[in-house]
């Protein structure tokens, strides 16, 4: 008796999910713009961004020179925003801004394909195209709309994603030094302080600098080691002028003080050969 009952009720359901999902086909299979474009306009409002944009692909490149252009073109935009196509959502997003630059959709808009690569920013340790790619959309943002509600947000995102780069170049430089390429770390950490000089890692970097320019020396042939000692003895005083008491600062001292006496037991050396 269960399974007789059960079996009507199983029917009924699989024929109203087919049903629903056969609205949809015969729409998208249509070949009917009209209907498969207003029907996206449904499914937009309901929130139904997937069915929408599979709607909306279909009629999208036919709606030049319509009314109703900058109302698909938006939510076209905003259904990849909604399903997390964020590369394309950044695409269209701006392709909207530039084209209808007099809609009141505009601003936000614009906001929108930049935010959408600040959602692809990733961690610090990976590429940053997207970070800068971001930056750059908020920069033009603020320029454009310089009374809008959103530049105050966009300075503070704008702040964290160059403290995200801060982090990348901060970790390029400690490769080199923990992989003993000193000379390359010395130069990666040089362009970290000329992009980032207000980065909160700063005494760090030149301590770093210091102690890379003074192993730089040590492991150097002969021939180059009284120059980079000299070198390391400039940055150890670049570092003690700025932090005579930082916390680094005793072992600057030592470092320079080696450094100082490491020179001229190389000079005799040379002086004898």
């Amino acid at each position: 008796m269960r399974k007789t009952f059960g079996w009507p009720l199983l029917f009924a359901l699989v024929f109203l999910a087919s049903s629903c999902k056969s609205t949809f086909e015969r729409t998208r299979t249509s070949g009917n713009g009209e209907l498969i474009l207003n029907t996206a306009f449904k499914y937009y409002e309901k929130k139904n961004y997937q069915r929408a944009l599979t709607l909306f692909e279909l009629v999208i490149n036919t709606l030049r020179g319509d009314a109703r252009a900058e109302k698909a073109y938006y939510e076209y935009a905003q259904c990849h925003y909604q399903t997390k196509q964020y590369l394309l959502a950044a695409f269209y997003f701006k392709n909207f801004s530039n084209t209808f630059t007099n809609s009141p959709l505009r601003e936000e808009a614009a906001f929108l394909s930049a935010y959408s690569n600040y959602q692809l920013s990733p961690s610090f340790r990976l590429d940053q195209k997207a970070s800068e790619s971001a930056i750059e959309e908020f920069q033009i943002f603020v320029n454009l709309f310089p009374s809008s509600g959103k530049v105050a947000q966009c300075n503070a995102l704008i702040d964290e994603l160059r403290r995200k780069l801060e982090q990348k170049a901060f970790a390029e430089g400690q490769l080199y030094y923990d992989l003993r390429q000193y000379q390359s770390a010395v130069i990666s950490f040089d362009n970290l302080l000329r992009d980032y000089p207000e980065s909160p890692d700063v005494e760090r970097v030149r301590y770093l600098i210091a102690k890379a320019s003074f192993l730089l020396a040590e492991n150097s042939i002969v021939e180059k080691k009284e120059e980079r000692y000299g070198n390391a003895i400039i940055r150890c005083d670049d570092f003690l002028e700025k932090y005579p008491n930082g916390k680094y600062s005793k072992e600057i001292k030592q470092a320079r003080k080696d450094a100082q006496q490491a020179q001229k037991s190389v000079k005799r050396k040379l002086k004898n050969t």
